[in-house]
């Protein structure tokens, strides 16, 4: 059996035991939010999620951003994010948008060839526009509802629908058939850690002014995950309910307050996650677009 199928069945392996903690916990359940009825479970894994971050990555990512040059750190993102246009143009096909797309094969195209294998973002200084797509965000697209939230372990936040779709997410990700082993989990260490400092500033502020960091997190999450899944168009997200559906996580979620005063946008950001490529980082906030490509 090939390395890479040996670690392809351990990260199915991983997501099945994750769902099936859920499950388990589900009879006893105390949440009173109807998008969140796994409330208890999702708070104690929310607790450890912080411990492990606080513990030992969020340290991590403090040292690497105060010792490593911008222009590396700008390398870095660049690198991987040009390595997640690649699962994004094919989900994006998926979708139908033709157009998106494109313009993902060719920002793969031109920053894997004259960006020199993507460390520099020589397509988005040409103004073709980068997106961040998943097969979680496909399968909303298509109008599968979101289910329960999940706070899932080290891998943060979730839904059912885009933890069923995390194992594809994962093999779609280029950078785990990388050989030798050792090269790919150094990268993978480095994608990880990159991110987490990325969003170094927005948590502290967000750490310093939210009252309940896991509601912040759960509601900045899911109102940001659905306007991802239909690119900000409300109205095609509602004709994309079935009239029958009596779910209660349908479109309610015009109806959510604004999370954060429109003076601290920065906090917003630390919210705004997307599970699919969060490889094993130990934050609740490492998010999958965490660096802006430069």
């Amino acid at each position: 059996m090939s390395e890479s199928t040996k670690q392809s069945q351990g990260s199915l392996a991983r997501i099945g035991l994750a769902l099936a903690i859920a499950a388990s916990v589900s009879a006893c359940a105390t949440g009173t939010n109807p998008r969140d009825p796994l409330e208890g479970y999702n708070r104690a894994m929310f607790k450890f999620n912080d411990t492990v971050d606080k513990v030992a990555l969020k340290p991590v990512a403090t040292a690497y951003k105060t010792v490593t040059p911008s222009f590396v750190q700008t390398g870095v993102g660049n690198f991987f994010g040009n390595l997640s246009d690649v699962w994004s143009a094919v989900n994006n096909l998926l979708q139908g948008k033709g157009e998106a797309g494109l313009q993902d094969v060719v920002r793969v195209s031109m920053n894997s060839t004259f960006g020199i294998l993507g460390l520099i973002d020589i397509a988005s200084q040409a103004g073709i526009p980068k997106h961040n797509e998943d097969f979680g965000q496909t399968l909303g697209w298509y109008g599968i509802q979101p289910g329960p939230y999940v706070m899932l372990p080290l891998l943060g936040p979730s839904t059912v629908r885009d933890t069923v779709a995390l194992p594809l997410d994962m093999t779609g990700d280029p950078w785990r058939y990388k050989d030798p082993v050792n090269v790919r989990n150094i990268g993978t260490v480095t994608r990880v850690v990159d991110k987490r400092a990325a969003l170094l500033d927005a948590t502290n502020l967000m750490e310093a002014a939210a009252l309940d960091r896991y509601e912040f997190i759960r509601d900045g999450f899911l109102q940001a995950r659905e306007s991802k899944v239909f690119d900000g168009d409300t109205d095609r997200r509602d004709r994309k309910v079935p009239k029958n559906d009596t779910s209660d996580y349908a479109p309610e979620y015009d109806a959510q307050p604004q999370l954060v005063p429109a003076e601290t946008p920065p906090a917003t950001a630390a919210a705004d996650v997307a599970p699919a490529d969060l490889v094993t980082s130990g934050s609740n906030t490492v998010a999958s677009e965490a660096r802006p490509q430069e």
